[in-house]
């Protein structure tokens, strides 16, 4: 009987032999279930063999065959495998984070075509006088299932928050959920607006490139229409029966995004994210697979969708550290989108208003084709960036007077003010005026944010969390005061500085529940005036046409970090917030608040914008040899104990000059050294870091020294992990 080469999810770097079922051809990208150890696992079949060096009454049968046929083509497969290798990360649990949850496990496949939801026959009988009050959301869900079933995509985009009037509907047995067919018809098609010279030249160089494998840098400032370029692609290659994926880098994003696409292609565009119910992400999958699903629009993982007539890709905010998964399966979306477009000889898309240093480099050794956008979309204008000063300045609730007075004179005008505070919470500190004792995280050493709304201290970094004491600990005093300002505090102070105005909160304490993000962003109306207050989920692709002002506080924060990437991320943050100001007919202004006015950084953004910082940062890391001009591969070890850790990192870098000689020529080892946070959740952080010039010797280097790392007695001491290209030393 053959030889099944199964990929199981454990984080061992070979996969395993099992016996195929008599009778049965089990073919790779086919689920099966194994017995492995006490336990059974879901593994999936990546190959055939006649031998195998397990004796044969050793060799364990398959449990169990879960699809009768693959259920992802021979490119995904060979995408998961190259990045397998290339992550350094077990083929198994690759695989395992490229399936859905709900196809991680040995149970049926969800039903095919789109969930929707159809009035119950009682429902029916109830069209000509339904008992609901009229006006009521729930009476106009009502009404619009009367015309007919109507699919959730097609809900979310139309009658968004329609899920808890479908609770109530389905409470009095008014209506019930029903599958349509995938070929049902995918609704009108709504025009875009026109499109302006660029946009028009940017999509035709696109289309151009189909059919063979190229990508491009689509440098467009904010506002500049770059989502219009996604679309106009997009209907290209439907116009040609291929598939697109689209990648955004937030959840957030998606929502607003995702009814900008079903406006113009219907319910074929499909949402995929970790946001998504079990069933709901694997119906998207397997629609995609089928090639139902004709537009995929997702985060991260959605790079990981199989897609038998892909033809475009595009990356937005190509950019955004979040396209990084940061534990486990530690891979690139963006840089897997290339490799699949590489495979498939397709066109990939990455566009930004910030492109990364990786990306700027690419473009301009020749690899990266570029595109730009250099004007804003319609008559919107670019903002005017103003200084704030805050030394000597008597601050109002941590405002400068100069920033107060132009957020009044927004909210007089009719207009809405953003506010952006990359701290949530209501106090970054809890410190005691008498003996100046602050509350601190006992697992981290680092100070606990006060959260004024849920009565706690938390930890940002392990999310630990204790009550607020009433008195100092130390000197038992009453003398406990909040210091500092996190978007809570600022909600409140903004508050009282305006009121009657609306002050709108938008960060991860307020966006939990599904739907929040775009239910807090609908509060105001397009012509109402109002006060955002927001962390990083306000900094990119909301679209706020009333929105003319933008107030950066805490800048200083990001000058003066050991982190290289920190001016890039900073330059970055900057233009993509003041990028939400004035994007209608309405001109906007961005103020910068600071005590360092004169810091070199600020001056390069002011006088040249984001591309002079950029080549000012690429010169840097071309001089000091960091990416993109090295490539690294960073070790990380924690322990309780920190000589743990500090033994085994260093016993692998002895271990890595013991390779064969000459396999190291042209690779530094940097360290062991601690950790940017040397505690965290109560494990001491080592890091040891392999640098090359050269990608392709680092690459050859890394699977030989991690056989001699597994092979360590200290490497089960402490908890380690290998991050290759790392965007965070933390």
């Amino acid at each position: 009987m053959p030889i099944l080469k199964v990929a199981v999810p454990v984080p061992l770097p070979q996969v395993f032999d099992y016996r195929a079922p008599r009778g049965t051809g089990v073919r790779p990208g086919c689920r099966v279930e194994v017995p492995f150890g006490r336990d059974r696992r879901v593994g999936v079949v990546v190959g055939h063999a006649s031998e195998s060096d397990v004796p044969p009454g050793k060799l364990k049968p398959v449990t169990a065959v879960l699809d009768e046929t693959p259920l992802v083509n021979g490119e995904w497969l060979a995408t998961l495998q190259w990045a397998s290798r290339y992550y350094q990360c077990a083929l198994g649990i690759a695989l395992e984070t490229a399936l859905p949850v709900g196809l991680r496990q040995a149970k049926p496949l969800p039903f095919e075509g789109y969930r929707a939801l159809a009035l119950s026959a009682h429902g029916r009988q109830m069209v000509s006088d339904p008992p609901l009050r009229r006006g009521s959301r729930v009476r106009s869900l009502f009404e619009r299932l009367a015309e007919g079933p109507v699919t959730y995509a097609a809900l979310d985009t139309d009658l968004p928050g329609w899920r808890d009037s479908a609770t109530a509907l389905r409470h009095r047995g008014f209506i019930e959920t029903v599958s349509l067919s995938a070929s049902a018809p995918v609704g009108a098609r709504v025009p875009g607006p026109p499109l302006n010279p660029h946009q028009t030249e940017a999509i035709g160089a696109v289309t151009a490139s189909f059919g063979r494998f190229q990508p491009w840098l689509l440098e467009g400032v904010t506002g500049s229409g770059k989502t219009e370029v996604y679309l106009g692609l997009v209907e290209a290659a439907l116009a040609r029966d291929r598939q697109a994926l689209v990648l955004v880098p937030e959840i957030g994003l998606t929502p607003q995004t995702l009814r900008r696409f079903r406006d113009r292609f219907g319910p074929a565009v499909h949402a995929l994210h970790s946001g998504l119910a079990e069933g709901e992400r694997s119906r998207a999958w397997l629609a995609a697979a089928r090639g139902d699903a004709k537009v995929i629009l997702g985060t991260r993982s959605a790079i990981f969708a199989p897609l038998p007539a892909l033809g475009l890709i595009a990356v937005d905010e190509e950019h955004d550290a979040s396209y990084k998964q940061q534990d486990g399966f530690r891979y690139s979306a963006r840089d897997l989108a290339l490799v699949r477009a590489r495979a498939l000889s397709i066109p990939v898309v990455l566009g930004s208003a910030t492109a990364s240093l990786e990306s700027l480099a690419n473009a301009e050794s020749g690899r990266y084709a570029r595109l730009t956008l250099p004007q804003r979309a319609g008559a919107a204008k670019p903002p005017t960036l103003h200084i704030v000063d805050q030394r000597r300045a008597r601050l109002v609730h941590g405002l400068a007077p100069e920033l107060v007075s132009a957020i009044k004179a927004c909210v007089q005008r009719g207009e809405q003010a953003l506010i952006f505070r990359n701290r949530r919470g209501y106090a970054p500190v809890l410190l005691c005026h008498d003996c100046g004792w602050h509350a601190d995280c006992e697992r981290c050493n680092k100070p606990m944010t006060f959260h004024r709304g849920r009565g706690r201290l938390v930890c940002h970094h392990c999310e630990a969390e204790r009550r607020v004491p009433v008195q100092c600990p130390e000197c038992h005093g009453p003398a406990l005061q909040p210091q500092g300002q996190g978007t809570e505090r600022l909600e409140e102070s903004l508050g009282e500085l305006f009121p009657g105005v609306p002050v709108i909160r938008v960060d991860r304490e307020t966006t939990r529940n599904r739907g929040a993000m775009e239910a807090l962003l609908d509060r105001l109306g397009p012509h109402q005036s109002g006060i955002y207050v927001g962390t990083q989920m306000l900094a990119k692709g909301h679209d706020l046409p009333n929105l003319t002002l933008v107030a950066i506080l805490g800048v200083d924060e990001g000058l003066h970090s050991v982190d290289f990437r920190a001016s890039e991320r900073l330059g970055q943050l900057v233009v993509q917030v003041s990028g939400r100001a004035g994007r209608a007919h309405k001109p906007g202004a961005v103020y910068l608040q600071t005590h360092h006015p004169d810091h070199a950084l600020l001056a390069k953004l002011l006088r040249g914008g984001y591309r002079a910082l950029a080549e000012s940062l690429l010169a840097e890391r071309r001089a000091a040899e960091l990416p993109p001009f090295a490539h690294l591969a960073l070790l990380r070890a924690e322990a309780k104990d920190g000589e743990r850790s500090l033994a085994f990192l260093n016993d692998a870098a002895a271990a890595a000059r013991e390779t064969e000689p000459g396999s190291l020529d042209g690779i530094e080892f940097m360290g062991p050294f601690p950790a940017p946070m040397p505690l965290r959740a109560g494990l001491h952080r080592f890091q040891l870091i392999a640098s090359s010039t050269d990608r392709a010797r680092l690459q050859a280097c890394l699977p030989r020294w991690l056989d001699r790392i597994r092979a360590l007695p200290s490497a089960r001491q402490a908890r380690w992990s290998l991050d290759v290209d790392p965007i965070d030393l933390y």
